[in-house]
């Protein structure tokens, strides 16, 4: 049975979905104001792994990934660039759809905007003023943590240190990995001489980032989601507070399963452009690497642990890959006719990936017990059907990893 690391709760949990015949997942995508890089690609590709090993499995799955097209940092940057938003951001999000599919990474059956989203938005601020769980200011609308039992609950914050006078907090998005104990902003008035705004039933403005996800969802999935997905800075400032947002105007959770995947550093360090140590797949791929190995490097690791991106590390995933890929041929060549899965060999591999898989998605322990089983065989010996066995399961399992064939 899979097992997978609840955020809520801080622990391992049989996984058992809100729908047996659908597993509902939304995971955060990307805010478009500038491309992904690889780190954004590590998040989104653990995610396609968990979707496509639930499918392995024998589920379906439906997925939403939203785009934040609309927020502080794109108006920003527009402005910067003398560009729209909506100019700036099309490049980004068709940049991100082909990088998404050089990597092979199975398109979302959904993939919304936020601006595209913004009635949605509007109407939950709506029922949240109705509720007095949230207010206007100063032409504002913020949400009152205080008023939703059970704020915090996903991250595990510590509601005793919350202050007694009232802060509220204005901007979209803060940087650093602190909490912002006060008020938090769901929807900002158009100022005099702003280009991006809507003209909506609560007046002129656009909705602010922590209400988009939740306006989505909405949109998209009308019941709790088996698992909602993200980076693990979205445990801080984020996933909280779009989680209070939608359950204080829904009669149900959000999510019965949070999942975080951890950071990809740089040579031990977070990326960041001060530093100009931001990698973009196109940019691996000028030093020679494959797709598929691009791929192999950022999803072949537990995704709660932290990887770093080196020179080194990337030319040893690429050296792996190649010598897997050397043993799939062996076996390849001497596979006759449709496989068995009778040949004991090609049941144990199975049998090894899934035992790796089912322990929290360890997908680099899983590929290492088949790495070191195929490493076994000697092709010479096996016969025609034997080898069609083990090449059917390999199959099966590049499924999941996508590298393989």
């Amino acid at each position: 049975m899979l097992h997978l690391y609840n955020s809520m709760g801080k622990r391992l949990q049989t996984f058992r979905p809100v729908n047996p015949n659908c597993v509902n997942i939304f995971t955060c995508g990307p805010s478009v104001y500038q491309r992904a890089h690889i780190g954004n690609f590590r998040t989104f590709l653990f995610e396609d792994v968990l979707v496509k090993y639930l499918e392995f499995s024998g589920y379906k799955v439906k997925r939403g990934l939203n785009f934040t097209d609309i927020e502080d940092k794109a108006v920003i940057e527009a402005e910067k660039r003398h560009k729209t938003v909506k100019r700036l951001t099309e490049v980004n999000i068709k940049s991100f759809l082909d990088e998404a599919s050089l990597l092979k990474m199975k398109r979302p059956d959904y993939l919304p905007r936020a601006s595209r989203a913004v009635d949605e938005a509007v109407c939950i601020i709506r029922q949240l003023i109705d509720r007095k769980t949230a207010y206007w200011h100063k032409g504002d609308v913020y949400f009152d943590p205080l008023k939703f039992p059970g704020f915090g609950k996903i991250y595990g914050l510590d509601m005793s240190r919350w202050p007694k006078a009232k802060r509220r907090f204005s901007k979209d998005t803060y940087p650093g990995m602190r909490w912002n104990l006060g008020d938090f902003i769901l929807w900002h008035g158009r100022r005099e001489g702003e280009r991006d705004y809507w003209d909506t039933e609560v007046g002129p403005g656009r909705p602010a980032w922590n209400i988009q996800d939740a306006s989505m969802v909405n949109r998209y999935f009308h019941e709790t989601l088996s698992i909602y997905c993200g980076g693990i800075d979205n445990l801080i400032r984020h996933h909280d507070y779009t989680r209070a947002i939608l359950e204080s105007v829904r009669p149900y959770p959000m999510a019965r399963f949070w999942l975080h995947c951890e950071h990809l550093f740089v040579n031990g360090r977070k990326m960041s452009k001060s530093r100009g140590n931001i990698y973009y797949t196109d940019m691996l791929i000028r030093k020679g690497y494959s797709p598929a190995e691009i791929r192999f490097f950022l999803i072949c690791n537990h995704y709660r642990r932290r990887i770093n991106y080196s020179e080194r590390n990337m030319r040893k995933a690429a050296d792996r890959l190649k010598a897997l890929k050397c043993l799939v041929r062996g076996i390849r060549a001497t596979a006759r006719g449709k496989p068995q899965t009778r040949f004991k060999m090609a049941i144990n591999l199975r049998k090894a990936f899934v035992e790796h898989m089912d322990n929290d998605l360890n997908l680099g322990k899983a590929v290492e017990a088949v790495q070191a089983m195929l490493s076994t065989i000697k092709p010479e010996v096996l016969k025609p059907g034997e080898a069609a066995d083990i090449l059917g399961v390999l199959k099966e399992l590049d499924h999941v990893l996508n590298v393989l064939f």
